[in-house]
């Protein structure tokens, strides 16, 4: 008789899935949440892949941890060009003070429209 090979499956990679997709919604906040989000995901998936070393090619979930990779590393690189968008708009707008202040003032503006 023979006995079934159990085929084994990589951990975690259903949140290493939606990791990079939050990261891809908060990607507008400056990258910063897309970068975290999308490097956890990475590192979850490094030690998932570390757990079955060798035999982790052969799990039955093991397409599904490379299209995890492929979302996190997208959401890696959003994130650093969205941090570098706001790293450039706002060295271009004349620093952080003058930013912070420019902000402001539409938020005024915004409050006092509203109160009317």
């Amino acid at each position: 008789m023979e006995q079934e090979q159990e085929q084994k499956k990589l951990p975690n990679v259903t949140i290493a899935i939606v990791l990079p997709i939050l990261g891809y919604l908060c990607c507008c906040l400056g990258g910063l949440p897309a970068i975290l989000l999308g490097g956890g995901g990475m590192l979850i998936l490094k030690k998932s892949y570390a757990s079955l070393g060798e035999d982790a090619v052969n799990a039955y979930n093991y397409k599904e941890w490379k299209t995890a990779r492929i979302l996190n590393i997208i959401a890696l690189v959003l994130g650093v060009l969205m941090l570098i968008r706001w790293i450039y708009v706002i060295y271009t707008g004349g620093g952080w003070s003058e930013f912070w202040s420019m902000v402001m003032e539409q938020y005024q503006e915004a409050l006092e429209q509203s109160q009317q």
